[in-house]
This record gives structure tokens, sequence and C-alpha cells, in this order.
């Protein structure tokens, strides 16, 4: 796929290897996915508490992210997809070398209200919700009710990553009602009883349903054996190969506590 084809591109520019410009001795910066935030903040609250080094977590978005660290206002961009080609080339441009690091993996999962009683639906019924070809739940199994669709902000890796997996080259219908995170969208779905939406497996918890994905559900083994169909990469991305403080912060989803921390928020080791 596309989407993990650009992994290998982003991980292997060459270029300066020092570390980003907003770096501090006593300071590491980093913004983007709001997903990867539970990680990265979990991560900041530990790395602290263990070296007296500040760590900032913003959680504006995945594009957003990719911008601070081309524009040098990041040490460590969180990303729930890869940096496209063309912020590749925005960042070559500006003298910045995008490295990527894998944190953790994660499943995509769908959910709908509690009470819907649909046990599941294949990518191809998921791709017709979104693009609008099925709007009632009686099409798809479930109770005769309006679909409500929710998706993502336009900068958002969730997003983009839904686009890529499920998708496929099918535009989402201009009906889908749009939420600006993870945490809005579990909210939107809780509430609303007829609404369907996509999350961080790491968000998941009894105020929504999670629904398997052609018959598969979306756990520990099906993510990281890959036969879960929606699960992809979580990043974090440097300037250049990490160093000093920025590397040991980053290498704390390879120790004991950091995959604690991991599995802890939600999501799944990589190491």
């Amino acid at each position: 796929m596309k989407l993990f084809k650009k992994i290998l591109l982003s991980a292997a520019v060459l270029g300066v290897m020092a570390a980003g410009n907003a770096q501090a001795a006593d300071k590491i910066v980093l913004d983007g996915s709001t997903t990867v935030g539970p990680i990265a903040k979990a991560f900041a609250e530990h790395f602290t508490k263990a070296t007296g080094v500040e760590v900032t977590v913003s959680e504006s978005g995945s594009g957003n992210g990719a911008k601070s660290l081309i524009n040098k206002t990041c040490d460590i961009a969180d990303m729930s997809r890869p940096m496209k080609e063309s912020e590749i080339a925005a960042a070559k441009t500006n003298g910045i070398n995008p490295v990527a690091h894998i944190v953790a993996l994660d499943g995509l999962s769908i959910v709908v209200h509690p009470s819907n009683r649909v046990k599941g639906l294949s990518k191809t019924q998921i791709r017709d919700i979104y693009s609008g070809k099925y709007t009632n739940w009686k099409e798809v199994g479930g109770p005769n009710a309006s679909i409500i669709v929710i998706q993502r902000e336009s900068n958002s890796g969730t997003q983009d990553c839904f686009k890529e997996l499920c998708m496929l080259e099918t535009p989402i219908f201009n009906k889908a009602e749009t939420q600006s995170s993870n945490g809005a969208i579990k909210s939107r779905v809780a509430t609303t009883p007829g609404s369907i939406g996509f999350l961080g497996l790491g968000f998941v918890d009894r105020s929504v349903k999670a629904i398997p994905v052609d018959g598969i559900k979306a756990t520990v083994k099906t993510v990281k054996d890959g036969t879960y169909p929606i699960h992809r990469p979580l990043f974090m991305y440097t300037n250049g190969e990490a160093t000093g403080n920025i590397k040991k912060f980053i290498d704390l989803a390879k120790t004991a506590e950091g995959k604690r921390i991991i599995s802890e928020v939600g999501f799944i080791n990589k190491y």
C-alpha cells in the first residue's frame, strides 16, 4: 500500500543529522497527532520525573505536527500516518531531514452506539456507508434507523489512514459530520444511537461498541499479526537521527517501562 511505502521513503531521506532547532538542553517540544497524544503525554510525565527535562505536548493533528517539525517549532512530530511526499519535500527545502520512528501499533476501530445490534461490517460495507450508498442501518443488518456518518477533519492522520485503508479511491460523501479528535468522535457516537465513527484503539471504551471488520475484532494479537484489516503504525518524527534527550525519549518505546505505558493507554507495543 502506498501509505506504508511512504514510511520507507521518509525514513530513508538523507541529510543533516542534527536534532531539531526547537530543542533546549532542558526541554523537549512535541506537537501533532491526537491519536499518539496519550502515548506522548504519558511518556512526557515519566520522562520529566526520571530526568528533570521539561517535555511539552500539543495535539494539533498530524498535519500540523509535520508543519511544526518543518518550521523548526517542535523537536518531535507525533503522527498517526507517515509523512506525505509533499511534506518531506517541504522539509528538505527548509533544511529539515524527517526521520520516522515507529513507537506503537494501532487498530483503527469502527465504533457504533452500544444499542446498535449490528454485529459487524465488511470493509466494503463501511466504504459504502461512508460514500453515502447505504443510509439506513437495516441495509447492513442493523435497526431501521438513519446512519449518521462521522469522520475526522482533513488535517487528521487518522482521517488519512481511514481513507487510505478503507475508502481506497472512493470519496467520503458530503453529508458526513466532522469531529476534531478521537475523543470528540467517541463522545458523539456514545450519545447518538444512529452514528458510526472510527477511533484509535486506545480510545475505545464501554461508552461505544467496537465492531468486527471482515469478521475480525481489533485486538493486540490481530493488530500485531496484521489480520485486523485496518491497522497502522504510530510515529514520532525527528529532524535527523534522534540524539541526546530526544533519542532517550523516543527509545522509551523499547523499554519495559515504555511498553507498560503504551499498553496502559490502550495501544500495542511494536517492540
